[in-house]
């Protein structure tokens, strides 16, 4: 793999203050303070009430719940279906859920946000965009619901009415997750940017253009960088001023969010070998590849206790098929590998020794993170492209059947 430009810095001046007026379009949640949850740093936030506010479980996350006691590899073969809340006639439901106060948070491609009462999927409310939810999925952070559309705006609604707060319009559709840290809501869009807003009004900030390819993936904020991947390489751009750290590519397209941890970048790229890379957050340079001998798809890889979970697409002699694969996060050694009966878009999700998963062979499925064997599986009607999630010894997902389903324990 070669660099493309490691350690390149652009200088970019960021105004401290930026009038809603000069920022063509913003939005103010001060009419609904009252009526939001108390504005918290989010490692507490996040521990104390055992949410997972973001896609990522936290902005600086890598889809690892670390407070999960409930389910374990000793437990989950006796999940159960709890409820399943249908959305409207479109497709289905390729958003992850967001969960928070008991609270389950969705996007559907029937062009609806939904609020589900975590315990019984009653409906408690919905907001209906101008267009389908796909892939984006939101953010919940200080009292806020953070989703993209496909009509090309960013939405804010109140978490607790799902009454609009503002949105952000861009200049073509959104499949990027937002990502919020530090009052600042970050978040892509195919008009080729990436987004930086003041996560209170609005205000843009800044943007940054990929120039090669869509901003259709899902930033990762890890110590004050944003690390997003779109077309031909991965970025990592300063989350305060927008200006680019560097950039790395080997001229194959990178179709998966890179997740951040330890200090290394870890994404697949569309390559002949499907190789999966590892860099340095700070320079760029390659740490390791591993040849998958696939393709990595759009699935963003997990990653927990030195394992990175990564998902890729193989073809055998009946078509194509998706592979789980773990490796050792230093040296990228392959652990184990566990074959589902269709492609995995879906994101891996990991907690309590358990790395859950959906197929678009209908499944949802929970394997042993350590030797990745079948613990449990659930069939629903459709492919399931929603990455899981799971809380408080609950797992959510969504499916193409229209469903949001809720497992758990009896």
């Amino acid at each position: 793999m070669r660099t493309l430009s490691s350690g390149f810095k652009i200088v970019i001046s960021i105004m401290s203050t930026v009038s809603c007026l000069l920022a063509m379009a913003c939005f103010s949640f001060a009419a609904d303070l009252n009526s939001a949850e108390p504005a918290t740093a989010e490692a507490q936030s996040q521990s104390a009430t055992a949410a997972w506010r973001q896609f990522r479980f936290a902005a600086n996350g890598t889809r690892f719940n670390p407070y999960e006691t409930i389910l374990s590899t000793h437990t989950v073969g006796g999940l159960q279906l709890k409820w399943k809340y249908t959305t409207g006639p479109y497709p289905g439901v390729v958003s992850s859920p967001a969960v928070v106060n008991g609270v389950v948070y969705v996007g559907s491609e029937d062009k609806n946000v939904y609020a589900l009462d975590a315990n019984t999927g009653t409906k408690l409310w919905n907001y209906t965009t101008g267009a389908n939810i796909n892939y984006s999925s939101p953010a919940v952070v200080n009292g806020v619901v953070y989703i993209g559309s496909w009509d090309d705006n960013l939405y804010a609604l109140n978490a607790k009415t799902g009454r609009k707060l503002g949105s952000f319009a861009t200049g073509f559709y959104i499949d990027s997750s937002p990502a919020v840290a530090n009052d600042v809501l970050y978040f892509g869009s195919a008009d080729t940017n990436l987004y930086a807003l003041n996560a209170t009004t609005g205000a843009k900030l800044w943007t940054f253009n990929v120039h090669n390819g869509e901003m259709n993936d899902s930033p990762a904020v890890v110590n004050g960088v944003v690390y997003i991947s779109a077309g031909l390489s991965v970025y990592a751009i300063d989350a305060t001023s927008g200006a680019q750290l560097w950039s790395s590519g080997n001229g194959s397209m990178i179709q998966s969010s890179p997740t951040v941890a330890g200090g290394a970048v870890y994404f697949g790229a569309d390559d002949p070998d499907g190789t999966i890379y590892a860099l340095n957050a700070t320079t760029g340079a390659p740490i390791w590849t591993f040849p998958s001998g696939g393709v990595p798809t759009y699935s963003t890889p997990a990653v927990a206790k030195g394992i990175v979970y990564v998902c890729v697409t193989m073809q055998g002699p009946f078509g194509y098929y998706g592979v789980v694969m773990a490796l050792n996060a230093r040296i990228g050694a392959e652990l184990w590998s566990y074959p589902t009966n269709g492609i995995i878009e879906s994101s891996p999700a990991v907690a309590n020794g358990v790395v859950y998963v959906g197929s678009e062979d209908n499944n949802v499925y929970a394997l042993d993170a350590s030797n990745g064997s079948l613990l449990w599986k659930y069939a629903t009607g459709a492919p399931v492209d929603s990455s899981p999630t799971v809380v408080n010894g609950m797992l959510y997902v969504g499916s193409g059947d229209r469903n949001v389903y809720a497992f758990g324990l009896n």
